[in-house]
């Protein structure tokens, strides 16, 4: 008998562009709230929008591993600015 056949997992492309993994393995997303009103938004405010965030719950990293499993370090989807 053959091989039995292996099946390809479905990206969830909303997901895979909201994360990325940096070169030590961390799961990295960007902060919500920097597409509009942002005039009235404090420079300071603005300012801590651009940074990146760990995600540190253990469900989260689960559900986002799930969601993207070929999710690879350095891939060019969201950045710190």
């Amino acid at each position: 008998m053959g091989k039995k056949k292996k099946y390809k997992l479905k990206t969830h492309k909303a997901t895979a562009k909201r994360f990325r993994l940096t070169g030590s393995g961390k799961l990295v997303r960007t902060k919500g709230g920097k597409s509009h009103l942002r005039r009235r938004k404090s420079k300071r405010t603005k300012a801590q929008l651009d940074g990146m965030l760990e995600v540190t719950t253990r469900g989260d990293k689960k559900r986002v591993k799930q969601l993207a499993p070929y999710l690879k370090k350095y891939k060019a989807n969201p950045r710190g600015r």
